[in-house]
């Protein structure tokens, strides 16, 4: 997250004078670390990346596996109403593409997890004069990937054909030709899963943190790492520490729940690492998920969502640290100590800012990305 010397305070602070309090969440950090049996030798010794292997070696097709429209219906309730392919089992992607609470929404967007892949929907909802639609029109049109690394590529168009279904429902040609051109079968996606296996067995020291960023990559609003540091202050030293203890991580929000899913994907970028003794496997981020999400959820051991649906309160075997607005929270005894801030925290962030404006003012003539200058 910071350069050089300034990443190492971060987790061993040698100064004589620390507070107990901050003394006492490393303690946390360390025993947690133990407890979980560590990375074993034949881990380490196992990863094997040569001199010409790289993530670079690998480009990652943006093609796509299914693409659909969801609607709601005054009857029904959300309904998919077209798909391709057409033999695709999408049964409870209506519920992910059209979030709990969208109708309070003119528009908005949400990234998730289906089944083994990644999708990327956007939602809009226009005012009809029509009894049977009950004055309003609400569509949302997305796809699915095997990766959601590249999904953002896909927004702009997506934008554009919510609108066209609204105004000219039942007209998938573009819809279709834009299937048969990104179109990703099945039997062809070993590309994609050389490029996964190599990103897991790589080591943090031997891989660049720049070559990290594209399993973070995606795309996001001006100043959205900025708003997520603003947004949580001092806090995000807080969420860094469950990052590396790989716990599981749910953030709470109503509608939109757009912003909400760049949240998760600032934590994985927060949780990027080139330190040995945090080898092993990252929180995986699910997006948005919902009460058919249960199931899946129960046999996490870490990940990263976020819900509109407060339900999810209520389960707390179901979550490690729930996060609504700005409140973290827990019911692991264990965990609890590390919800406090102190003043190490503080300190740290006030150095992270300062650093973070200094480096933005040298490269103010460079087109460097806030994700470059947080892992960097």
């Amino acid at each position: 997250m910071m350069a050089g010397e300034e990443r190492r305070p971060l987790l061993f602070d040698d100064n004589s004078a620390e507070d107990d309090a901050y003394s006492n969440s490393r303690k946390v950090v360390n025993q947690l670390y133990r407890n979980q049996g560590g990375y074993s030798n034949e881990y380490i010794s196992g990863i094997n990346v040569s001199a010409s292997s790289s993530v670079a070696d690998f480009v990652e097709s943006d093609n796509i596996i299914a693409i659909f429209v969801v609607c709601f219906d005054t009857k029904a309730g959300n309904i998919v109403e077209w798909s391709a392919p057409a033999d695709m089992k999408l049964e409870g992607i209506e519920f992910k593409a059209m979030p709990s609470g969208a109708h309070t929404l003119v528009k908005d967007f949400v990234y998730f997890k289906f089944n083994a892949y990644y999708g990327l929907a956007c939602y809009e909802t226009m005012a009809v004069d029509n009894v049977e639609e009950r004055g309003a029109r609400m569509k949302s049109v997305g796809i699915l990937a095997a990766s959601y690394t590249l999904l953002y590529r896909h927004m702009h168009f997506l934008e554009k054909q919510v609108k066209m279904q609204l105004n000219n429902p039942g007209n998938y040609e573009q819809l279709q030709l834009f299937w048969e051109d990104k179109k990703l079968t099945l039997e062809s996606t070993d590309s994609v899963t050389n490029l996964k296996q190599l990103m897991r067995n790589s080591s943090p020291l031997v891989r660049p943190a720049r070559e990290l960023l594209s399993e973070f990559r995606i795309t996001h609003p001006a100043g959205c790492f900025s708003q997520f540091l603003q947004f949580f202050g001092e806090r995000i030293f807080t969420l860094w520490k469950f990052m590396l203890l790989r716990k599981r991580l749910l953030f709470f929000s109503p509608p939109p729940i757009g912003v909400v899913c760049y949240r998760v994907y600032c934590c994985c970028c927060l949780g990027s690492h080139r330190l040995p003794q945090f080898l092993g496997t990252e929180p995986k981020p699910h997006f948005f998920v919902n009460i058919n999400d249960i199931d899946t959820l129960e046999a996490e051991a870490c990940y990263i969502a976020c819900t509109t649906e407060k339900i999810f309160e209520t389960k707390p075997q179901l979550y490690d640290v729930y996060v609504d607005n700005q409140n973290l929270k827990t019911d692991v005894p264990v965990l609890k100590d590390l919800l406090k801030i102190n003043s190490a925290d503080r300190d740290k962030f006030v150095k992270m800012t300062d650093l973070r404006t200094s480096q933005l003012y040298a490269h103010s003539n460079d087109a460097l990305s806030e994700e470059q200058l947080f892992v960097t």
